[in-house]
């Protein structure tokens, strides 16, 4: 791995100033703060991922409630539900982006341990190629999943570690989320067939 300190033009002492604002909330969002355990802080990041998409399941449920008892068809209130899911996912991804370009600099690395941020967005990607469930199966497979596509990196997903700064550090994972919601959809089909 190339350090940063030779490639990026803030100076190596940048790392002990006085970190503002959006550093600090740079940082919280890059590690959400398992990214500085000392043991597996991916794997700590994939179970944030899966945390967040268990508190989304409990609003997508009282969502669902509070549209039906409006007159809407199930059918409405999925459409818009996967929807706004994707979108604020879009937006998650672009937000952590920036934070974790901001952390390569905080850091001096091209990939800095702590930033677990491309773990929790690749997890949110694995799990979008489902309907919500709470199956404790299903949910187990999609993070042992991403952990494996994570860890084993194939074809391309480890040349995009390559790409510069946060798009390096959150383009691989994105691509193993990808690859494990795949997987994890056929299993939830085959699961429908059985």
């Amino acid at each position: 791995m190339q350090n940063l300190e030779e490639t990026s033009p803030i100076p190596p002492d940048a790392r002990n100033e006085k970190k503002t604002f959006l550093d600090k909330t740079a940082l919280a969002l890059t590690t959400f703060g398992v990214g500085y355990l000392p043991v597996a802080p991916g794997t700590w990041g994939s179970a944030v991922g899966v945390l967040i998409y268990l508190l989304f399941r409990k609003v997508e449920v009282v969502a669902m409630a509070n549209f039906t008892a409006h007159g809407w068809e199930p059918a409405q209130i999925s459409g818009w539900l996967y929807s706004v899911n994707s979108f604020l996912l879009l937006i998650f991804c672009f937000v952590g982006i920036w934070a974790a370009t901001r952390a390569t600099i905080l850091f001096a690395t091209h990939d800095p341990q702590q930033a677990v941020v491309d773990e929790v967005i690749g997890q949110l990607i694995t799990f979008l190629f489902v309907p919500f469930t709470t199956s404790l199966p299903l949910i187990f497979a999609g993070f042992v999943l991403f952990r494996l596509f994570d860890i084993w990196k194939p074809y391309p997903i480890d040349s995009l570690q390559n790409l510069p700064t946060g798009l390096g550090v959150c383009a691989d994972d994105i691509l193993a989320g990808v690859y494990a919601g795949i997987c994890l959809a056929i299993i939830y089909a085959v699961s429908l067939t059985l």
